[in-house]
């Protein structure tokens, strides 16, 4: 099996990106706005999420408004996000949080702060854990984290770049020590686009997978 180099990695989002296209990293949102669209889209879809944020940016003219509604007002503008009593008081509190740290409703200064730290900051706000964190990081400021979601870190492990028991938490930092940042967007594509597409669960399609002859999973089960 391969060793996982950075360049070994550079081969695996080429090869991709030859079968999916590559996808080049347009922000859809400000960090605040990429922020709170995150922790609406824990624990459900974007096609659920999306609709709940953009409810939310149309009742309320600016983010004090939004604390000053408070969490009962704001759970029933985005209930059908899902979990809305908890997501709407995470929600709030970082807002809070926000103001209270940095002085505004804004996260821009995070564009100069090293990427672990920023990530750290983003963490100690409710909510927030590394997926969200690393997704505001990655799509809103364009920094070398890498969201691990399902796929991610499904395709992840079958290839071998790290073991299935270290959960997605901890793949976050296993993939920043060995993606090179430049590549983290495309990395993060690319991976859930072969998840979907043939790296599925709870059974993959190996016999179509480019990537066969390069997986540990593939290995163990021809081995079998």
């Amino acid at each position: 099996m391969p060793d996982w180099t950075p360049d070994r990695i550079r081969w695996l989002v080429d090869e991709l990106e030859k079968l999916y296209g590559r996808s080049r990293r347009i922000a859809r949102f400000d960090p605040m706005e990429e922020l709170v669209s995150c922790i609406l889209s824990q624990h459900t879809t974007d096609a659920t999420s999306f609709p709940a944020f953009t409810r939310l940016r149309e009742a309320y003219a600016d983010w004090q408004a939004v604390v000053d509604a408070g969490p009962e007002e704001l759970a029933s503008v985005i209930r059908k996000a899902g979990l809305a009593n908890q997501k709407s008081k995470n929600i709030i509190a970082a807002l809070s949080a926000i103001k209270e740290r940095f002085g505004s409703y804004s996260l821009g200064s995070l564009r100069k702060v090293e990427l672990l730290e920023a990530r750290s900051i983003l963490m100690s706000l409710p909510g927030v854990g590394p997926k969200t964190a690393s997704i505001v990081l990655c799509f809103a400021f364009g920094k070398g984290a890498i969201p691990v979601d399902t796929h991610v870190f499904r395709v992840c492990w079958r290839l071998g770049l790290y073991e299935k028991k270290i959960g997605e938490n901890k793949a976050h930092d296993v993939l920043l020590a060995l993606v090179p940042p430049e590549l983290a967007f495309r990395f993060h594509v690319a991976l859930i686009q072969h998840g979907r597409k043939i790296c599925r669960a709870p059974k993959p399609n190996c016999a179509q997978c480019l990537l066969a002859p390069s997986c540990a999973f593939f290995e163990l089960l021809e081995a079998g």
